[in-house]
Parts: structure tokens; sequence; C-alpha cells
């Protein structure tokens, strides 16, 4: 897996999420929905930026962060991808969604002592 095209990606949609939360759904969203999205940006953008490190620390090393990178890649879908849904208060049955994602981010990092170790 190219961990630097997947961050790239991610980032580049994570920047976008934050531009339409903050211009796009300004008097759309009222204050408590637009902190759920901006809070879904927020770990979006900053675990893209994870991933890019975890993809230039494989170009260099050769070492692999599949599983790390992984969890991160799965954490951001469901963690950040349920609070952009739930922003919009509509689909509810999406909120057990959200811990799972949480869960698998912390994963992620927990994944980097055992990379760490090597």
């Amino acid at each position: 897996m190219n961990w630097i095209l997947v961050a790239a990606i991610y980032g580049g949609l994570a920047v976008s999420a934050g531009a339409f939360g903050a211009h796009g759904l300004k008097g759309r969203l009222d204050p408590s929905q637009l902190a759920i999205w901006d809070t879904g940006a927020q770990y979006h953008l900053l675990h893209s930026v994870v991933l890019l490190a975890l993809g230039l620390f494989q170009a260099s090393s050769s070492r692999s962060v599949t599983l790390p990178a992984s969890l991160f890649a799965l954490g951001i879908l469901l963690f950040s991808g349920s609070l952009y849904v739930l922003a919009f208060g509509s689909m509810r049955w999406v909120g057990p969604v959200t811990p799972i994602g949480g869960i698998l981010l912390i994963a992620g990092w927990g994944s980097l002592i055992g990379l760490a170790r090597q």
C-alpha cells in the first residue's frame, strides 16, 4: 500500500471538510452541530499527517507500517466519517460507529509502540 498516496487523499479531504464546515455549513447547522463537524475535521487532518509520517518512514526505512497505517486509515474513516454524518443530525444510528473509530485510532497509536521496539 502506498501510504503517502493515502495520506495525500485523506489530507486533501480533511482540508476540504474543514473549509466546507467553516464556509459552506455556517448558518446551515447550529453551533453544536458545527462543533461535531469541526471535531471530525480536526481528527481527520491530524491523523492524515500521521499517515504521511508513516508512509515516509516506510519509504526511508523499508520497514512495514501496514498495521498502524491501516488502523489509522480505518479509524479516520469511521471516527471522522461518522461525525460528519452525525453533524447533520438525521442518521443517529451512525452514533455507535464513532467510538469504534476512536478505538481504532487509539489502537493505531498503541501499535506504534511495536514499531518503535523493532
